[in-house]
């Protein structure tokens, strides 16, 4: 990811959260030398996904991922999380963890699928009082 590809980025964002991160949360990521945000592009540079990915150490949390509206169903979500284990992996960690809305069944079947599994909640983590499943995936 880079600062050029934030406007769409934003747009994603904005149409997938209630309570979107802010350009700043981007920049921040970019910037981080434990951030390793990625952007999914169409043949066409066009961008239709990210996922911001953090790893410290041995560990990594994958913070945010989403898909434009108009792309979701095509396998990219699962590509940019096959990505972050992949990229995991081949840095040495030992586990990757996220956090998933519960209800959101579409991500939570993806992340099993791929081998996470959910090791805890959040009671009432989301804005509007729905708990967050804590999900890892261990090497």
């Amino acid at each position: 990811m880079r600062e050029e590809d934030l406007e769409s980025v934003l747009l994603i964002e904005s149409s997938s959260f209630s309570r979107p991160w802010t350009r700043r949360h981007f920049m921040d990521e970019i910037e981080s030398p434990f951030g390793f945000p990625t952007v999914a592009l169409t043949p066409d540079g066009r961008v239709v996904g990210y996922l911001c990915l953090k790893r410290l150490l041995d560990e990594a949390e994958i913070l945010d991922v989403a898909v434009d509206g108009n792309f979701r169903g095509r396998g990219i979500g699962r590509i940019l999380v096959r990505w972050a284990v992949d990229f995991c992996r081949r840095h040495a960690a030992i586990v990757l963890r996220l956090e998933v809305r519960v209800g959101n069944d579409e991500a939570i079947a993806l992340y099993r699928r791929l081998g996470f599994r959910e090791v805890g909640r959040r009671k009432r983590y989301y804005e509007n009082g729905d708990d967050a499943i804590l999900m890892e995936f261990s090497y």
